[in-house]
């Protein structure tokens, strides 16, 4: 269980490449409490990727690159190289004693920020975030809550959010919509940006279930080894 008064750092990256082997462009984060105090947030540009022309044509979301340098001249974003951007992180989880990563499908972010780091660093230095925080993954948590919210479903059949698979979508903007009955938002898809509501998620599915377990990976003494 989290306490009303833990502070957890939710984080997002946009990446590039591809989604086997993504490196980072953007990372956006905020910290925060369950008590509804924000500490700090910030927006980083990586120059490392962002600068390479070639590896930005992969990008995803390529067409946003005029909104980031005007971003960038607006100063709402930082453009750092990977370094300085790592050592924000990190200072910013010793600052507020972080121990929670939280992200909204936090294998793939988690994922992204390592592969960066092994590129950048040529695999001298292997990982983006100090060894032993605790990831917590609001898409896994969203699966348990709206398993179990009979009005979800219903909600996305009627809206078109359901997948080849024929289950209702999970996507940060498709939740963020139904818990707020905002049927217009359209997500972002920039770091800073995406954290926000990803932050609300966070918050909604621990008020409905307080002892969820949204971690990532369990400590290897809670593993059965059976």
């Amino acid at each position: 269980m989290i306490e009303q008064t833990e502070r957890i750092m939710m984080i997002d990256t946009e990446t590039t490449n591809d989604l086997d082997y993504p490196f980072c462009y953007d990372v956006g984060y905020r910290v925060f409490n369950l008590a509804g105090n924000v500490y700090e947030e910030a927006s980083y540009v990586n120059s490392d990727i962002f600068l390479d022309k070639e590896m930005m044509a992969s990008a995803y979301y390529a067409e946003k690159m005029p909104q980031y340098w005007q971003d960038i001249w607006e100063k709402r974003r930082q453009l750092l190289s990977w370094k300085a951007i790592k050592d924000k992180i990190y200072q910013s989880i010793k600052r507020n004693d972080v121990r929670i990563i939280a992200a909204h499908n936090a294998r793939f972010d988690n994922r992204s920020l390592n592969l960066t780091q092994r590129y950048i660093t040529t695999s001298r230095w292997r990982w983006a975030l100090p060894w032993g925080m605790e990831w917590w993954d609001t898409l896994k948590m969203s699966r348990e809550i709206f398993k179990a919210d009979e009005n979800y479903r219903p909600w996305c059949e009627a809206h078109g959010y359901i997948t080849a698979n024929n289950q209702p979508k999970l996507t940060a903007e498709v939740i963020y919509r139904y818990i707020t009955g905002n049927e217009d938002f359209t997500e972002s898809h920039t770091g800073l940006e995406d954290v926000k509501i990803e932050t609300e998620i966070f918050k909604y599915c621990l008020a409905l279930n307080p002892e969820i377990d949204g971690r990532l990976w369990k400590p290897k003494d809670e593993v059965s080894t059976l």
